[in-house]
């Protein structure tokens, strides 16, 4: 398990990473969403030990990364955003060169080499320059080295940047199947990618946590959002009627004339869809209204991170200003206040 309590990062006066706190269990898959500039890859980088903390704490499989460096890494495998390939070595060679740094005992160093290079399918380029690479190849290049050595942890920023649409379909294979040995972290921009692959989510803004939950319970938190569609033929009148007297419905909110009596509703809903979708087909046919098509439209992971990331905060302007300056002049700050 990975126990990150408290993290920040300052960069200058400005406050990068606020004090976050958040685990990665056993043999779980943690998506790592935020949008450009929101403190990701700075996370990333202070778990995996590239980047020294302003404050907090890292724990790796019982081992305090700012204490014990050595011990905390040998269970983190990284691969950053711009994979760290050595253009002039051959792919071979690189990773020879990564299993040393990682001190992997010569005896087995050549059976992992080619272990991550068969697994990453780049066995067929062992021999080519790195620089003579294609983007997608330098990719899984960086990812193999991140393998080597079989680490507990895998800590991927945007793993599939570059890659073609075969190849990203591969490398989430191979996270999925990764997930039996390890525990993985990793961000991307594509929500449609971390909903196939991940158990959590973390989503961050401005260096805050937003939220730390399932896929499954954030798409939940926005229920009240559940859109119902339905076409029909008949009285728009008494549709509307039908439709605004029906238990869960919160509005109909657009209603779309299509011509000789055909009327699509969009309506909003507060109840359970199902009941709600059910009670109204119900009275529509009692009424001689033909349904065409009817079907919800619920809230996914996009819309989700949308809704958060917009989310204004509760407090005012003075008070984020003022919880800013005694974060950074915590002296200063408590003496004032303490008078």
């Amino acid at each position: 398990m990975i126990t990150i309590e408290n993290l920040t990062k300052f960069y200058g006066n400005n406050k990068a990473v606020n004090n976050i706190s958040f685990t990665i269990n056993d043999n779980e898959i943690l998506g790592f969403l935020g949008p450009n500039g929101a403190g990701k890859s700075t996370t990333m980088n202070m778990i995996a030990g590239y980047l020294p903390m302003t404050a907090g704490k890292v724990n790796i499989c019982g081992n305090d990364i700012s204490k014990e460096p050595v011990k905390a890494k040998k269970n983190i495998g990284y691969l950053p955003e711009i994979p760290p390939v050595y253009p002039d070595m051959r792919v071979k060679e690189y990773l020879s060169f990564c299993a040393g740094l990682k001190r992997i005992p010569m005896g087995q160093k050549a059976s992992e080499i080619k272990r991550v290079m068969n697994l990453l399918k780049i066995d067929d380029v062992k021999h080519k320059l790195i620089k003579n690479l294609s983007k997608g190849y330098k990719q899984r290049v960086g990812f193999a080295q991140a393998l080597l050595g079989n680490p507990k942890f895998l800590i991927l920023d945007e793993p599939t940047v570059g890659l073609d649409p075969n190849q990203v379909v591969e490398v989430r294979q191979i996270i999925s199947d990764l997930k039996k040995e390890h525990s993985i972290i990793f961000s991307s921009h594509i929500l449609s990618e971390v909903s196939a692959v991940c158990d959590r989510v973390v989503i961050i803004n401005k260096g805050n946590i937003k939220a730390v939950d399932t896929i499954e319970n954030l798409e939940k938190s926005l229920g009240g959002n559940i859109i119902l569609h339905i076409k029909i033929k008949g009285s728009r009148a008494t549709a509307s009627n039908i439709i605004e007297l029906t238990k869960g419905v919160r509005e109909i909110s657009k209603i779309d004339a299509e011509g000789n009596d055909f009327f699509e509703f969009t309506i909003q809903l507060d109840g359970d869809a199902d009941e709600v979708k059910n009670s109204i087909m119900t009275e529509l046919i009692k009424n001689n209204i033909n349904i065409s098509e009817i079907y919800t439209e619920k809230p996914d992971l996009e819309a989700v991170f949308v809704e958060l990331i917009n989310k204004t905060s509760s407090k005012s302007g003075m008070e984020e200003l003022y919880e800013q300056i005694k974060a950074e002049n915590p002296d200063k700050t408590t003496k004032e206040d303490n008078e």
